[in-house]
């Protein structure tokens, strides 16, 4: 994985895709989050989430699609987030509906204490309920945004007035809405980290081994995927 760190693309190609990890194997090396003075403010975070189903199509490390290289639940709550974070400071956390206890552990894992969520709900061009998604026991058309907080710090003003529901079109699989970081933005400060990034974006660092803006994600693409969202600050 490839850390990208404010005011730099990074320019290290991206390795020869990986096959996909056994269900019991663990990362022997993963590099150092970046840092910032005083700490982060506020961290968005997309764990490469591994299921216990790895066979099916809609496993990230399925052999034809190779959308993406998971980790496990060990690896993602070990990382050291709690030690480049500010002591007050804010955490987004994308997590499947089916992993929503493994994503609140790996909150309290980081340092944070969870206090509310953002609801993704997926839509049809026609406004409906996009009936796409995938589930063993319903048909998912929501995913939940985590929000925690660490030490003591409110929402900015924005934040009071804003609904905890996105409602927009779903794009490639495991692609989150940009209306996610104009939401945060508005509602947390800066200085702003992105963990797992796929994409740069203005105003923001990223850590992840697709960040780098010369790198295209694995995967197949939407026609406006590799449309970047800007420069890192």
């Amino acid at each position: 994985m490839t850390a990208v760190t404010s005011g730099t693309a990074g320019r290290n190609p991206r390795p020869p895709s990986a096959p996909p990890l056994r269900a019991d194997a663990r990362l022997s090396l993963v590099p150092p989050l970046p840092r910032a003075r005083g700490g982060w403010a506020t961290i968005l975070a997309d764990p490469p989430w591994r299921f216990t189903n790895r066979t099916g199509k809609v496993a990230p490390e399925h052999r034809r699609l190779d959308r993406y290289d998971t980790m496990t639940y060990a690896d993602i709550c070990a990382l050291p987030v709690a030690g480049v974070t500010a002591p007050s400071s804010h955490l987004y956390l994308w997590v499947p509906n089916a992993l929503l206890p493994e994503g609140l552990q790996v909150m309290t894992s980081w340092g944070y204490r969870y206090v509310s969520n953002i609801v993704w709900a997926k839509r049809r061009k026609d406004g409906g309920p996009d009936g796409r998604g995938v589930g063993f026991y319903f048909r998912n058309v929501t995913e939940l945004l985590l929000f925690g907080v660490r030490g003591s710090m409110r929402t900015l003003p924005p934040g009071r007035r804003q609904v905890n529901m996105i409602e927009t079109q779903k794009r490639e699989h495991s692609r989150k809405p940009d209306e996610s970081y104009e939401l945060i933005e508005a509602c947390s400060p800066a200085p702003f980290l992105e963990l797992f990034a796929r994409y740069t974006r203005t105003g923001w660092s990223a850590w992840g081994d697709e960040a780098a803006a010369d790198t295209t994600p694995r995967g197949r693409q939407h026609p406006a995927y590799g449309m970047r969202m800007g420069p890192l600050a």
